[in-house]
């Protein structure tokens, strides 16, 4: 039987009015620390983001930010100083409590034996 992993993840979202607390799932943050894993997916569903938000959310920016997880995920100097740090420090600051336009759902834990494949189950199930 394969070795199962503790994993963590937490569910990306757009907040367009933060007062509100409404929201729509957009993506998913994956860490696996014991396979060396931090990977975020996720997508802007313009027509749904459209419906729930109205014109004035802007979705070039809200891109924007989205695809800065990814890079901070990815590490590197591309990351910026959060992208230099541990892979534990950055899952941490990416899912830590913000109020802004994008949030991250509480942390979740599970466990798995491919950290690619369930972070592809889970946004199937969260996010489409």
């Amino acid at each position: 039987m394969p070795e199962k992993h503790l994993y963590e993840y937490a569910v990306l979202r757009v907040v367009p009015r933060v007062e509100r607390e409404e929201f729509l799932n957009v993506g998913v943050i994956l860490y696996c620390s014991s396979q060396g894993f931090l990977q975020a997916r996720f997508e802007v569903p313009e027509a749904r983001l459209r419906a729930f938000a109205g014109n004035e959310l802007d979705l070039t920016e809200l891109t924007q930010r989205l695809r800065s997880f990814e890079r901070i995920c990815q590490g590197r100097k591309e990351g910026g100083p959060i992208g230099q740090l541990p892979v534990a420090s950055r899952f941490r600051w990416l899912t830590a409590t913000r109020s802004t336009i994008v949030q991250t759902s509480p942390v979740h834990p599970g466990r798995c034996t491919d950290p690619a494949e369930t972070l592809a189950r889970l946004y199937a199930q969260l996010v489409l």
